[in-house]
């Protein structure tokens, strides 16, 4: 059975890290990012200014940030699915910075 591709077609900021992404296939969704910005890659968008810099890449289809930040549009899409999963690698990722004394 072939698994569909999604692809992001646009995007609206509705909140502090809180997006409603709008997909090829219809469907939106609201996400609010605030649990999963940890890490090198992620806990700078923790800078609000940072966060509304984003951006529909137009070739890739899907959101990304100034500082390279993005994600698969199949995880936005299924966000539910992946949520827990990414909110707690973003806890492991708080915790390493704080035990090796990265700040992000």
């Amino acid at each position: 059975m072939p698994h569909p591709i999604h692809h992001v077609n646009g995007f609206d900021i509705v909140g502090p890290y809180t997006l409603t992404v709008r997909f090829g296939d219809g469907t939106s969704r609201t996400i609010d990012f605030r649990p999963v910005l940890e890490g090198q890659v992620f806990a700078p968008l923790q800078q609000l200014d940072i966060f509304n810099g984003v951006a529909l890449d137009r070739e890739a289809r899907t959101l990304v940030w100034p500082n390279g930040a993005d994600f698969d549009p199949e995880t936005l899409h299924d966000w539910p699915q992946y949520e827990a999963e990414l909110a707690q690698m973003a806890q492991r990722w708080a915790h390493e910075s704080k035990a090796t004394g990265y700040a992000g």
